[in-house]
This record gives C-alpha cells, sequence and structure tokens, in this order.
C-alpha cells in the first residue's frame, strides 16, 4: 500500500512514471473521472501542463470514448476525435466504483494523490462515496473539483445540463446572432470550455492555498456561474441602464466601423475603436463618403454607421482580402481575415505557436489537432502523448503506485472490480 509524504501527499516507494519534470505541475498527481467535454477539457490543460492525470475509468469506459468512434472522417483507429483530443497526456485505469472492492482501490489510490476532479450530475459522487467528506477523511490533503451545470446547491441545482443549456440560461445567447429573432448559441461550445477552464483555475487555486493551510478543499465549478462571470461587463451595464441588449451581429454597440466586411473573394472583421484608427482607415479608403468632419469622432460614426458600413463594403469588394489586409495592417489598424478552420489551423503565427501538435494513437499513428495555448518561460517543453486505451495503465498503477502483487491484481481482473 502507498505512504503518503506529509508536506506533498505523494507516494514513496517504487512511482509510476511521472511527467517530464521540466513542466509546471509535474508535481501534481490527479484522478481524472471525467467524461464528455467540460470537465475533460480541464483535466487535459491539467495534463498538458504536466500533471500526471490517471484516468478512471469504468469497466465498461467512458461514454466519450464512443463518440465518433466509427465514423470514417472523425476518427483513427476506433478512437473518435473527442476522445483523442481531450485524453492526451492521460493515463486509463478501469475500476468498477460500483463495488466494495472497487471503491476501497479507488480510495487507497486517492491516498496517493493530490486532486480528484469530475463532472458527475448532482449526488452522483455522494450515491458513490467518492464525495469531498468521503475522500479528505482519507487523505486530508485532497482537492476534489466538480464541474456541474448548476453547481453543488441552490434550487436548480439538480437540474441536467450540457453546453447548449448553459448558454441560454446565462444569457449570453440572447446577445448572439444577427438580430432579435435570431439568437444562436456560440460556435465553441463555450458553456461546456468555460466550466473546464474555471475548474482549473479553482484547482490551482487550492493547490497554492493548500501550501499555506496544509489542508486540501472541494472545488465547486457551476457551469452557469461560468457564463454569467463571462457577461462582465455587459452585466454591470444591464444592472446600470435596466436595459436587455440583444443580438446585433458582428457589429458593435458603441465602436463603428466595427463589424465584418465583404471583400471579393471572401470576409475581413475591422475594429475601429479610436478616432485615431478611423484617420488612418480614410487613407486606406480615400472614400468622399468619409470626408464628414463628423465622422472624426465616435458619437459621429456611430450616427452615420449606415453609410460607413455601406461604404466599406462597396469599396472593400473591388479586391481580395489579402490586398486589403496588406494595406489594413500597414496603417496597423485593428482587421484580420475571417479564417475557415482550414486557414486559421494553418496560419503561420498559429504554427509558430506550437498550436499545432500531432495526436498520436496508442498504435503510432497520429493526427493532428490543437495545442496548449499556456505558454511558460522556464517551463516551456510540451509533451503530447497519445489517449490511452481503455485500462492501459492499469496494471502499472496497481503495481508501481500501490505495490499490488501481480497475483492479486490478477484476482481482481477475473472478479471484474478492473480491467
Amino acid at each position: 500500500m502507498c505512504r503518503s509524504l506529509e508536506r506533498t501527499g505523494v507516494c514513496v516507494g517504487v512511482d509510476v512514471k511521472r511527467s517530464n519534470m521540466n513542466q509546471a505541475l509535474s508535481s501534481v498527481r490527479i484522478l481524472d473521472l471525467t467524461h464528455m467535454l467540460s470537465g475533460p477539457y480541464g483535466s487535459m490543460i491539467l495534463a498538458d501542463l504536466g500533471a500526471e492525470t490517471i484516468k478512471v475509468e469504468p469497466c465498461r469506459g467512458e461514454g466519450t470514448r464512443n463518440l465518433l468512434a466509427t465514423d470514417p472522417n472523425h476518427s483513427l483507429d476506433g478512437m473518435g476525435a473527442y476522445y483523442i483530443t481531450l485524453n492526451r497526456n492521460k493515463k486509463s485505469v478501469a475500476i468498477d466504483l460500483k463495488t466494495e472492492q472497487g471503491l476501497s482501490l479507488f480510495k487507497d489510490l486517492v491516498k496517493c494523490v493530490d486532486v480528484v476532479i469530475s463532472n458527475f450530475g448532482a449526488g452522483v459522487a455522494e450515491r458513490l462515496g467518492i464525495s469531498y467528506p468521503s475522500l479528505s477523511a482519507v487523505n486530508p490533503r485532497i482537492i476534489t473539483c466538480t464541474v456541474s451545470g448548476f453547481g453543488s446547491d441552490g434550487p436548480g441545482s439538480k437540474r441536467p445540463a450540457f453546453d447548449q443549456v448553459a448558454q441560454a440560461m446565462g444569457g449570453g445567447m440572447s446577445i448572439t446572432g444577427l438580430d432579435r429573432e435570431h439568437m444562436v448559441r456560440a460556435g465553441i461550445p463555450i458553456g461546456d470550455l468555460g466550466g473546464g477552464m474555471f475548474a482549473v483555475m479553482g484547482i490551482l487555486a487550492a493547490l497554492y492555498e493548500r501550501e499555506r493551510s496544509g489542508v486540501g478543499q472541494h472545488v465547486d465549478i457551476s457551469m452557469l456561474d461560468c457564463q454569467i462571470s463571462m457577461l462582465n461587463y455587459m452585466a454591470t451595464m444591464h444592472f446600470m441602464s435596466g436595459v436587455d441588449p440583444y443580438p446585433v451581429g458582428n457589429s458593435h454597440f458603441v465602436h463603428v466601423p466595427y463589424d465584418t466586411f465583404s471583400c471579393s473573394d471572401g470576409f475581413i472583421v475591422i475594429a475601429v475603436i479610436t478616432d485615431n484608427f478611423w484617420k488612418n482607415l480614410k487613407q486606406v479608403i480615400r472614400s468622399p463618403m468619409f470626408d464628414n468632419a463628423k465622422y472624426d469622432g465616435q458619437p459621429g460614426r456611430w450616427e452615420g454607421r449606415e453609410i460607413i458600413n455601406s461604404t466599406l463594403n462597396t469599396v472593400l469588394s473591388t479586391n481580395t482580402c489579402k490586398y486589403w489586409l496588406s494595406l489594413l495592417e500597414d496603417k496597423r489598424i485593428p482587421c484580420a481575415p475571417v479564417n475557415s478552420l482550414s486557414r486559421a489551423l494553418a496560419d503561420t503565427q498559429v504554427l509558430h505557436r506550437n498550436m499545432v501538435v500531432d495526436l498520436k494513437h496508442p498504435n503510432g499513428r497520429a493526427t493532428k489537432g490543437p495545442g496548449n495555448p499556456i505558454k511558460l518561460s522556464r517551463n516551456a517543453e510540451e509533451i503530447f502523448t497519445p489517449a490511452p486505451m481503455l485500462g492501459q495503465h492499469t496494471d502499472e498503477v496497481m503495481s508501481q503506485l500501490l505495490e499490488l502483487s501481480t497475483e492479486k491484481i490478477t484476482q481482481m481482473r477475473a472478479l471484474g472490480i478492473i480491467r
């Protein structure tokens, strides 16, 4: 059985092969009980930063394994795009937590780790006996984190939620779209991804605080809370005015021109937020329509927004995106092409930042996916190991981390406790 160091909570004795010690979180060990998107995205970020992340799955496998797994366009040798992306840099251990022996085994692992992260529905962790009070009893330094739709308490806490539910209830969907009659969700699943990102922040804060207090705590992340937080200044504006904003497409409620505009071969974005940008834009466009002195200040541009936007579309449509972007960039006017995914993922700046990386299958084949956006100056090395096969590391973790014998592991496998 593992023995815990007083300060770090990490096992003494023969250790599982750890993350590269040059990575920032190489001294952190995590049990990852997550599934679908919000939780796995959070634990993926921690794993990318070097945390040894042991994915604890049911013996039948975590449900996300099956998503797109047989889709010929979005899978690699039986691993779908979801799983191969979200579970890189993780190990897989399969345990039946619904058995007494499996639960006991899991709690033995808890003695050897720093964090347990999950995104079960409300009440599931309690029913399984793996909530914070239960786990802190076996490891007082343990930090637990749950990502749920609505948090652990309150009148709506037991409601099920997925990305679009969070986007709709959080208010962001009401200001996204073309107009009041055509509200849409964000194309990126920000409801799920926001929950994962805030989970990472909460876990890191709890780890930092534990250095002072010596004890762990529970991190309670609500996807709805995250959406409300990201309303930010717009929520404050609403409280000040009492007005509910509505979708305005790609334009802005203050700045003009600030929108998507048509070129001869595609679309670009121009974001003029200062009078100096407007002055420079006039030198690029050179339209008599822009010579009206009242447009030199924001109030005048707002008043003449329809004329300004119409003129820009007319002028810009006479040449290519590349042509206009070159002129705009030369004047340091904020602008960008509206890239397809293929163009965004081939952008020279994106590639320079190592934001497209190889995602390998355990059999050695590979596809590509997004890299890690967190760049550290000293802990700069980036490693991306393959998403694991089901139970691929069960024997390794049981024998090296818990020091169980081969006979014991074989016996538990025969009883269906592990896989």
